[in-house]
């Protein structure tokens, strides 16, 4: 187990291999303050430990996350953009904080990925998904950007790519995410278990320090390198839109069960 207790993960260790759980699965793992706040501390938590060589990011439930909590959603739509710009920084440093965990890591998806759930997919290293599962940046149905999880998912998909689902949040097939590279493999449920085994008797086999060393020649030789200023400038960016009137709009209407008012007429 954990070292520490957190309000909405599970930590289960089996060797050199541990296991995060979002542990949320009345709301589908849907983020709010506090996982995030507990997705940043166990990152940090488990950077530390030496015992633990490969991390498993995974969901509770029927789905892996299926993105922003209503209710987080609310809070940011009602506080200014000083408040949203801070939030917004918290999200974006807690998906750094996986991807540049010097440990590899795998994520665990079934069910929705929507969202920063999809953003969570990509900021690990290997996503294994099983047919079932669901993807999607949805966010500009609610008047607003997938800000903060934009340099991972453009890493996986590239630009055209993002082109399309960004704009259009459009939902994507785990056969899909494949095609994209989104997803690495796609197994049946029943045998997702036993090839995250497979994948991390193999993770294993390679020196650690050697690890950590090829993730940071990844993160030096891509396109662009996630930076304080990259990270700085999504959660701007995100900010000034979640406390617009469009992005209050566009949550209104999906919780009033009604088209948004760009769609009237």
């Amino acid at each position: 187990m954990s070292n520490t207790e957190y309000e909405t993960l599970e930590i289960v260790r089996a060797g050199a291999v541990a296991t995060v759980w979002m542990n949320r699965p009345a709301v589908h793992n849907a983020f709010n303050e506090t996982l995030i706040a507990d997705l940043t501390a166990v990152c940090a938590e488990l950077a530390g430990d030496d015992q633990v060589r490969v991390v498993v990011l995974a969901g509770r439930g029927k789905s892996f996350s299926a993105g922003a909590d209503l209710g987080w959603m609310q809070r940011a739509g009602q506080a200014s953009e000083a408040d949203n710009l801070a939030d917004a920084r918290r999200l974006a440093e807690m998906l750094r904080a996986l991807a540049e965990l010097g440990k590899p890591t795998i994520a665990r998806v079934h069910g929705a990925a929507l969202g920063g759930g999809l953003g969570l997919a990509a900021a690990c290293d290997m996503c294994v998904a099983t047919p079932q599962a669901v993807f999607a940046t949805s966010e500009v149905l609610f008047g607003i950007i997938p800000s903060a999880i934009s340099p991972y998912v453009i890493r996986a998909i590239g630009e055209r790519q993002a082109a399309r689902y960004f704009l259009s949040a459009e939902r994507m097939s785990a056969e899909r995410a494949g095609q994209l590279g989104l997803a690495h493999e796609v197994v049946p449920a029943e045998a997702l278990d036993q090839r995250l085994e497979e994948l991390t008797t193999a993770l294993l086999r390679g020196g650690p320090q050697a690890q950590a060393a090829a993730k940071q020649l990844i993160a030096v030789s891509g396109v662009r390198a996630v930076s304080d200023a990259l990270i700085e400038e999504t959660a701007r960016r995100i900010a000034r839109l979640r406390s617009g009137a469009e992005a209050r709009e566009g949550l209104g209407a999906f919780l009033e069960k009604r088209p948004p008012s760009w769609l009237a007429g």
